[in-house]
């Protein structure tokens, strides 16, 4: 198969997946918030992000090793495999012990304990998954982890809600995220065996782990700090002000954490071709990378206005008890901005090998969050996390443009222009929702916020009729060439 043509393919198995994943994932997050309440919530996502933040301990950027090493030779996938899993195997029970220990002398309440033992779980077996389906990444097939992911919200989401129905309450609704790690860790282990037929066998060759671990440090270190940034927040905001704000705050979270697939989507294509760029034609990479702020802009600003303004709606959706997550949603969904344009500027350090300078940058924000943290959330509770939420990746954006800045000739003038416009335009949709949103259902008040924000960015010239035949013309061409095309195509809005 001609390897543009794979690339398109694995691109679009990985897109729809993220869509449909965050759809579902984004349906149990709000079933289990109704059913289940603010305090309760805080619990289950409390003993999740717990969990969570020692999990990179056990990859260490090894996923990122193996997805190299095995595409540069896939005769060897076996070998490095069978040593990362020997790595993997010491790490997962030093890791365990760990979050049994911490857990215990933090002095958590019964429940909380109970919901990481099972949590602890679905660490394990997800650090393997992870590790299985790094190999079939390398081996250039994204198919089967995507219909993984989106199985293993299926089964959360069918047994954790069929446990929420029978009144089983919080263990077993976190039971059901176990089995689906379960179910994920043998197709994982299926997949590589059978369908890749590359053998799976624990081995120790000590030069070689002494190699793997010397290359997988940067990852390792940028893993870590950002696992740090995205969940340490509450595990905090339970130590300093209780599961209540856990759970109020997780509804901004997760709004966000939603949100990200198209960003996510839109850099899985756009990173390749910085990457070419980089090293054949820096004026198009200058113009992509543009391109890209103005289509993350232009869509990251309505979802903004629009959640701001729809703001009591969306709390309707998660029932009675969150009417004080109404201001930690307003503050973090404005981060939404910053965290969408991050992506593009994130995806050309790394084209551009500056990966350490993300790492650098992860570190000053990791550390910034903590002391805003700290010096907020006992202030403000909830409303602090999600001013640390803005404040950082405010700094990030910040952090990332004056690197961006020393390796091509970026200037912000054209950007700007596009950003007033689109800001003007979300504004105005804004108003006409906010005075319809009375009479309005959410999901219609968000469909005619859409269509009203289109036109009037179209009216003020945001984009042209020919931006949107050249986005209709790259969905009609041959695979081998439409993808590469769609990434040059979509990103002409506005420039």
């Amino acid at each position: 198969m001609d390897k543009a043509h794979n690339i398109a393919k694995n691109t679009s198995y990985l897109t729809l997946a993220l869509i449909l994943q965050k759809i579902i994932s984004f349906t149990y997050f709000t079933l289990l918030a109704r059913y289940i309440g603010p305090a309760a919530l805080g619990k289950y996502y409390l003993a999740i992000s717990f969990t969570t933040i020692f999990a990179i301990f056990i990859d260490l950027g090894f996923a990122n090793v193996l997805i190299r090493e095995v595409a540069k030779n896939r005769e060897r996938a076996s070998r490095w495999l069978g040593n990362i899993l020997t790595i993997k195997l010491s790490l997962v029970a030093l890791v365990i012990t760990a979050v049994l220990v911490l857990i215990n002398v933090l002095d958590y309440d019964l429940l909380v304990r109970q919901l990481v033992y099972i949590s602890v779980i679905s660490m394990a077996l997800d650090s393997f998954t992870t590790t299985f389906f790094a190999v079939a990444r390398g081996s250039h097939n994204l198919k089967y982890e995507s219909i993984s992911s989106i199985i293993f919200q299926i089964i959360v989401l069918t047994f954790g809600y069929s446990a929420l129905l029978l009144g089983g309450g919080l263990l077993p609704a976190m039971a059901a995220l176990a089995l689906a790690s379960t179910y994920n860790f043998i197709y994982s282990w299926a997949i590589v065996k059978w369908r890749l037929k590359i053998a799976i066998r624990f081995l120790y060759d000590r030069l070689l782990i002494k190699e793997i671990l010397i290359i997988s440090w940067p990852f390792a270190a940028y893993a870590i700090l950002q696992r740090l940034y995205t969940y340490l927040d509450s595990v905090l905001l339970s130590l300093l002000a209780g599961d209540l704000q856990v759970g109020l705050y997780q509804v901004a979270f997760k709004i966000i954490f939603a949100l990200q697939f198209l960003p996510l989507a839109f850099t899985a294509s756009l990173y390749p071709a910085m990457s070419a760029y980089w090293q054949g034609d820096r004026s198009r990479l200058l113009t992509s990378f543009k391109r890209a702020l103005n289509y993350l802009m232009i869509i990251s600003l309505p979802l903004i206005i629009g959640a701001i303004v729809l703001t009591d709606k969306i709390l309707l959706l998660f029932k009675s008890g969150y009417d004080d997550a109404a201001w930690p949603l307003r503050i973090s969904i404005i981060a939404l901005f910053f965290i969408f344009i991050n992506f593009p500027i994130g995806s050309l350090l790394n084209a551009c090998d500056a990966q350490r300078k993300n790492t650098r940058n992860m570190a000053i924000i990791t550390v910034a969050s903590v002391i805003l943290n700290l010096i907020l959330i006992p202030r403000f509770q909830a409303i602090g996390a999600s001013l640390t939420v803005l404040a950082t990746n405010g700094l990030m954006f910040i952090l990332g443009i004056r690197e961006v800045k020393k390796i091509i000739s970026y200037r912000s003038r054209q950007n700007l222009v596009v950003f007033l416009k689109a800001l003007v335009a979300s504004l105005l949709m804004g108003a006409i929702i906010f005075f319809s949103r009375s009479f309005l259902n959410v999901f219609i008040a968000a469909a005619l916020g859409g269509a009203l924000y289109f036109l009037f960015l179209f009216w003020l010239g945001g984009f042209s009729r020919e931006d949107i035949i050249s986005i209709r013309d790259s969905f009609r061409r041959s695979p081998a060439v439409g993808k590469i095309a769609e990434v040059n195509d979509v990103n002409k809005i506005g420039v």
